[in-house]
C-alpha cells in the first residue's frame, strides 16, 4: 500500500470516528432531556395512582361489605360481613380491639375515650387511622400537625401536656389525641344541643365528624351533614375503620380489610 493511499484510509477513519463522536456528543442533551421527560412521566403515573387509590377506595369498602356488586369474593377475606356493617354502623362506644394498636398508644387512645360519653375509642382509633395512618410526626399542608391532625387552632384552644414533659406540641401523641378527644367532646356536646333545638337533623356521630373535618358553622349552615363530597367521605373514612378496631369484630391482623394507610403494629 502506498503512503498516500495509507493516509487517506487513515483520513477516512478519523472522519467516521469524527462523525460518531460528534452523533454521541450532540445526543446527549436529547437523551437527557428524555430522560427528564420519563421522569416526570413516572412521577404523574404514580401521583395518578394514589390519587385514584384515595377516590375509589371508599367503594372497596362497599364490595367489603356487599352493599355493591363487585363479583365473587366467597372467601370474605375472613371477616364476617354481618360484623363489619353492625361495626360501621355503629356509634363507635363498643369495647375497643387494644390488639390492633400499637402498645404505646392503648392508654392513650382509651384515656381520649372517656373523656365524654358521646365520643367511644373506636372512633378515636378510627380517626387517627384516616387523620395521619398513625404517623404522629405528620405535619398537614394546612399547619395541622401530629397524629390526630387537629386544626391548629382548636389545638391551641385544646391542647394541653397530657403526657406532663414540661411541652405541649402537636407532634406530641399524648398532647395530640387529648386535643383531640376534647375537641371531639365540645363539637358533640354542641351538636346535642343544635339537635335539640331542632337546628339540625341527622346522627349525632356523623354531624360531630362532620364538624370536626369542615367546621361547625358548615353544619350549622347545612342544618345538618353537609351535601358535599368532602364530608361524606369523611364520615365513610372514619366509619370504614371502625370494624378494625372495635372487639365486637373478629378481624384477623393479615386480613385485606380495606383502609387509607397501614395499621400500627399491634401490641404484644
Amino acid at each position: 500500500m502506498s503512503a498516500a493511499a495509507g493516509e487517506d484510509e487513515q483520513a477516512q477513519k478519523d472522519k467516521t470516528r469524527n462523525t460518531v463522536l460528534f452523533a454521541g456528543l450532540a445526543s446527549a442533551p436529547i437523551l437527557g432531556c428524555l430522560a427528564f421527560v420519563l421522569l416526570i412521566v413516572l412521577a404523574i403515573g404514580t401521583l395518578v395512582t394514589l390519587a385514584l387509590g384515595f377516590v375509589f377506595w371508599p367503594l372497596m369498602l362497599l364490595c367489603k361489605i356487599n352493599l355493591l356488586p363487585c363479583g365473587d369474593d366467597s372467601d370474605g377475606g375472613g371477616l364476617d360481613n354481618d360484623q363489619v356493617i353492625a361495626a360501621y354502623n355503629s356509634d363507635g362506644k363498643g369495647q375497643l380491639n387494644s390488639a390492633t394498636i400499637a402498645s404505646q398508644y392503648v392508654t392513650l387512645v382509651e384515656e381520649a375515650g372517656n373523656e365524654c360519653t358521646q365520643i367511644g375509642a373506636i372512633v378515636i382509633a378510627a380517626q387517627i387511622q384516616l387523620e395521619s395512618g398513625w404517623n404522629e410526626k405528620l405535619v398537614g399542608p394546612d399547619g395541622a400537625e401530629g397524629i390526630s391532625q387537629v386544626p391548629p387552632d382548636k389545638f391551641k384552644e385544646f391542647g394541653e401536656d397530657a403526657d406532663d414533659n414540661d411541652k405541649t406540641s402537636g407532634l406530641d401523641a399524648a398532647d395530640s389525641i387529648k386535643a383531640q378527644s376534647k375537641y371531639m367532646c365540645s363539637l358533640a356536646k354542641e351538636i346535642d344541643t343544635l339537635i335539640a333545638n331542632n337546628e339540625v337533623k341527622g346522627d349525632p356521630l356523623n354531624l360531630t365528624l362532620a364538624a370536626y373535618d369542615s367546621g361547625l358553622d358548615a353544619v350549622k349552615q347545612a342544618k345538618g351533614v353537609p351535601d358535599n363530597d368532602r364530608a361524606q367521605s369523611y364520615i365513610i373514612g372514619v366509619r370504614s375503620g371502625f370494624a378494625l378496631y372495635s372487639n365486637s369484630v373478629d378481624m384477623p391482623y393479615e386480613s385485606p380489610y380495606p383502609s387509607l394507610s397501614p395499621r400500627p403494629t399491634p401490641s404484644s
